[in-house]
């Protein structure tokens, strides 16, 4: 049975697409079947694996208001172990068309029930946003993983955050907690760094992962061609740090 992560910061800016689609390619090439869920309206990690967004007949957003099943999504992409369901553009309308269907806030969960024995990992990448999509991913998900990026306003509005995981907690979902919490944009020549660093990992006692995932211009690229970094540039070092980062996630789970 896979294990669910949804990938969540309502901050935007924080390396939270450009982190799920390599995370989940780290995975697949760490012989783990992966499955991302591309749950943005904006459809970033829908083209950042090289799927053309307008193109797209069935999506998540079938999946979510019109009744499709998940494997009518599915699309197999040319990576390792990686399969995606898409968004597109008529995601940006469901918040309002969920608001009037029954059980809004496990659509998604009861959409990927079918589709879950079949993968190790299904990875969400959740909007910068806490509305009925996010609260769908969280009501799905075994588990958080939190981008964090290595600046100044780092933890700003994850008190909010923290706030909609206890109440999804307490109504839906007992069983949901962080995961672990990834350091993005990492430079470690900057003090504030540091300092960025010793305060996420006092808000999240043992749950921030080892490494951190550093500034690359290379990875900021890759989206452009539609590849994960470890197809586009094998050799960067922001490739080392998800592939490290996912056996830490690994190692966890086990």
């Amino acid at each position: 049975m896979g294990k669910i992560l949804a990938v969540v910061n309502q901050k935007g800016g924080v390396g939270k697409t450009t982190s799920t689609v390599n995370l989940a390619s780290a995975l697949g090439l760490s012989n783990k079947r992966v499955l991302l869920v591309d749950l943005d309206p904006q459809g970033n990690a829908t083209s950042g694996l090289g799927q053309k967004k307008r193109d797209q007949g069935i999506s998540v957003y079938d999946l979510l208001i019109g009744g499709a099943s998940a494997e009518q999504a599915l699309i197999h992409t040319p990576f390792t172990n990686l399969d995606l369901l898409p968004s597109a553009i008529q995601l940006a309308g469901a918040e309002v068309e969920l608001i009037e269907l029954s059980r809004r806030e496990n659509r998604l969960k009861a959409a990927l029930a079918t589709l879950r024995p079949q993968y190790d990992y299904i990875l969400i990448d959740c909007p910068p946003s806490l509305g009925l999509l996010t609260l769908n991913a969280l009501c799905a998900a075994d588990g958080l993983v939190v981008p964090i990026q290595c600046e100044y306003y780092a933890l700003e509005g994850l008190a909010q955050l923290m706030d909609t995981v206890r109440r999804v907690r307490r109504l839906y979902n007992p069983s949901l907690d962080i995961e672990g919490v990834l350091l993005t944009m990492y430079d470690g020549r900057l003090n504030l760094t540091q300092q960025v660093i010793a305060e996420v990992k006092r808000y999240f006692p043992k749950k921030v992962y080892t490494t951190p995932i550093p500034r690359s211009v290379r990875l900021a690229e890759a989206p452009s061609f539609g590849q994960p970094i470890h197809y586009y540039d094998r050799g960067n070092r922001g490739a080392a740090a998800y592939l490290d980062v996912a056996a830490e996630l690994i190692a966890k789970s086990r």
